[in-house]
């Protein structure tokens, strides 16, 4: 096990550093042995749950179970259970026959057959369809799905990778997850810690998405002082590691030094803004925030440092405009 473990490691370690996984090793005792988990369960193909809250990496984590695993030159198909429509869940996800419903008017594979010898990536599992999770039940156990309209289940050789930022155990206790299936995910659970747990990581972060971003609007890359690297070691960052991604990226875009939400502005570097006016900054700013949360009011106010209900009034003045 002590071989496979440090082979993991150098995997992981010799990634190139544009690649998000690189940034998997750091300082934090936790995530080097969340690794060495990751590199076990990789091997051996076994079904994983990655657990932890919103914005901390659980795809990352996900993607690199996939390339260091045998199956990195097969399919990784991912999907987010959150997202499944509730009328074509089971067909989106086991496929169905030729007219086996209303508009059903040729074969569909589903996800499970598409992503045939490959890694299928559950995001959200969660929020799966208390209808759904037997089905999902004897694809772990028995290998076979069985498509809508059909008559006899079809065989698929796939690992299944779930990740949830719910607190499951709570779930099957309440009755809105089945306790089998549970058990069956979570063979290796990789909890994932929250930033605010891995300050020591923080510059590490800090250098790789100030590198890419740099790249990207092909501007200087930000090297923070002492007073603002321990500054952004300290902050809570309740949105993780995504937050912190944001809250950089939009300083390239503002061109301005970046700030931690709630603080003021530090002066911008350049009076030759990528913008106009002031109407087009802040509706690029709101635009990031919205896509970065995945459409989420909430926490887009809360990542740019406004009260819900000042975006609300911000998103209609806007949307006159």
């Amino acid at each position: 096990m002590a071989s496979n473990e440090s082979t993991t490691l150098e995997a992981v370690a010799s990634l190139p550093p544009e690649n998000p996984a690189s940034l998997l090793i750091g300082k934090n005792p936790s995530i080097n042995r969340i690794a060495h988990h990751a590199g076990r369960a990789a091997q051996v193909e076994c079904t994983v749950l990655i657990t932890g809250e919103t914005g901390t990496g659980k795809e990352v984590w996900a993607r690199l179970l996939h390339q260091i695993g045998p199956r990195r030159n097969q399919p990784f198909i991912p999907v987010n259970c959150a997202a499944l429509t509730a009328t074509l869940a089971e067909s989106q996800l086991f496929g169905h026959e030729r007219g086996a419903f209303t508009g059903a008017a040729g074969e569909s594979l589903g996800v499970f057959r598409t992503g045939e010898s490959g890694v299928v990536f559950l995001d959200e599992i969660g929020d799966m369809p208390l209808e759904l999770q037997p089905k999902l039940l004897r694809v772990l156990q028995e290998g076979e799905v069985t498509p809508v309209g059909a008559s006899k289940p079809v065989h698929v050789d796939v690992q299944v990778i779930a990740a949830t930022n719910r607190d499951l155990e709570r779930d099957v206790e309440e009755g809105r997850f089945r306790e089998d299936l549970y058990y069956r995910l979570n063979l290796v659970e990789l909890d994932i810690p929250p930033l605010r747990s891995r300050n020591e990581d923080i510059p590490q972060f800090i250098d790789f998405f100030s590198r890419k971003f740099a790249a990207m609007y092909k501007q200087p890359v930000w090297q923070p002082n002492a007073e603002s690297l321990q500054q952004f070691c300290e902050y809570r960052w309740p949105g993780n590691v995504r937050q912190l991604s944001f809250v950089i990226e939009q300083s390239y875009v503002l061109q301005c030094e970046p700030s931690l939400p709630g603080a003021s502005r530090i002066e911008e570097k350049s009076i030759n803004l990528p913008f106009t006016n002031l109407e087009k900054l802040r509706r690029a700013a709101v635009e990031q925030a919205l896509q970065t949360t995945g459409g989420h009011k909430g926490r887009a106010a809360k990542l740019l440092g406004v009260h819900p209900n000042t975006l609300t009034r911000l998103l209609t003045q806007l949307a006159k405009d």
